[in-house]
């Protein structure tokens, strides 16, 4: 029986997680939920799985569940730091982070100084301090596995292959809702269109971050520090039917690439239960209705996102910190309306060139860089 805290437990990533959890309910066990702000779905979560403890990082909402909770069983906090605590819960083997942005680093940190294992969702949390966090995971023993369908494409292709023998990982991408379409015909397009993913069904802010291809930008960085190679050595490649979920070539050319349905759980699962393989309600594939696997380079000049998300990864330090928080900004302010879909471009590429990069960043000096770099941002997004 593994023990698990699911951290974002009410968002996307969460509520799939909860169904594997449904389905290997023998094997796996919910010690801790933990959520931002939707009590009404936590209340739920709790009724049916029985934490030891549940969390509402936001202080309205917790006081909002607290005072209608009778379930006499589970613990409930609040607060921030509340929420960082719980990701060093006593009674937990693995840690799922899937809540969104930046949020997540420092409950990641947690749990890897208290040995937790990482089912890693939260992909900014590498993004901003991939130096920091394989380090620190490193001297605690901790495992980082790799949530991500690409991310998780690449660590099933890896498993008793030597890592010194990886010439390149290809990096599938959806290219979004708008593939092959040039910049003039964005210009006026909706929130709405935007989030209209062709494929997959996920959250606000990732569709937002598939669509300028910044998503695929951010597990670039994601990459890079999971496998240890350089930017050179990743290759993005434009897959419009989801299906190759990422390959990885090897020194001697040739090519191991790893397929499946575009379902969520079965990246999660493989995550929650590594290193045993089990059961899955996932759809097979069928090779005889299958009629094609393409693929493309993608369009950067375009979709810049991703050209950003390398710049930012090669200089370092700072950089992706900067180039997280000042998207984030923009795509929340898109999604309001403020700005158009070709503004978050130049929000990011503004806000880059205003803050001064800082090598070997401690986590201090990460939140501060992320404050700093999100508030240039939102000023940039309310002219």
């Amino acid at each position: 029986m593994k023990n698990i805290a699911i951290l974002g437990s009410t968002g996307s990533i969460g509520t799939q997680a909860l169904d594997v959890v449904r389905s290997h309910a023998e094997e796996l066990y919910i010690s801790v939920l933990a959520a931002n702000s939707n009590d009404e779905l936590l209340e739920e979560q709790i009724e049916e799985f029985s934490p030891e403890l549940a969390v509402l990082s936001d202080e309205a909402a917790y006081q909002r569940l607290k005072s209608r909770f009778k379930h006499k069983s589970t613990q409930l906090a609040g607060g921030r730091q509340a929420f960082i605590d719980c990701a060093a819960f006593d009674d937990v083997d693995i840690v799922l982070t899937s809540m969104m942005g930046f949020a997540g680093l420092e409950p990641t940190l947690k749990a890897i100084s208290s040995g937790k294992n990482i089912a890693l969702a939260n992909k900014e949390t590498l993004v901003v301090a991939g130096e920091l966090v394989i380090k620190r995971a490193a001297e605690h023993d901790v495992k980082i596995l790799p949530v991500d369908s690409e991310h998780g494409a690449f660590f099933q292709c890896l498993q008793g292959e030597d890592r010194k023998a990886i010439k390149k990982l290809l990096l599938t991408a959806s290219g979004g809702p708008f593939r092959g379409k040039k910049r003039d015909e964005l210009k006026d397009v909706t929130v709405e269109q935007v989030l209209s993913h062709p494929i997959w069904n996920m959250g606000q802010k990732i569709t937002v971050d598939s669509a300028t291809l910044v998503n695929k930008g951010l597990e670039v960085i994601e990459a890079k520090w999971l496998y240890g190679v350089d930017y050179d050595q990743i290759q993005v490649v434009v897959h419009p039917q989801s299906i190759v979920h990422s390959m990885i070539e090897f020194c001697d050319n040739s090519i191991i690439a790893q397929l499946a349905s575009t379902d969520m759980r079965l990246p999660i699962q493989y995550a929650l239960t590594y290193p045993t393989r089990m059961s899955s309600t996932v759809e097979s594939l069928n090779f005889w209705k299958i009629q094609s696997l393409t693929f493309e380079k993608p369009d950067i000049d375009t979709f810049k996102g991703l050209k950003f998300a390398y710049e930012a990864g090669r200089i370092g330090g700072t950089a992706p910190c900067i180039f997280n928080a000042a998207n984030e900004a923009a795509v929340g302010a898109f999604l309001k309306g403020k700005i158009k879909f070709l503004d978050i471009y130049n929000v990011i590429e503004e806000t880059m060139s205003r803050r001064e990069v800082i090598q070997n960043p401690s986590l201090p000096i990460l939140i501060a860089e992320d404050a700093a770099a999100r508030s240039i941002a939102e000023k940039l997004c309310d002219k």
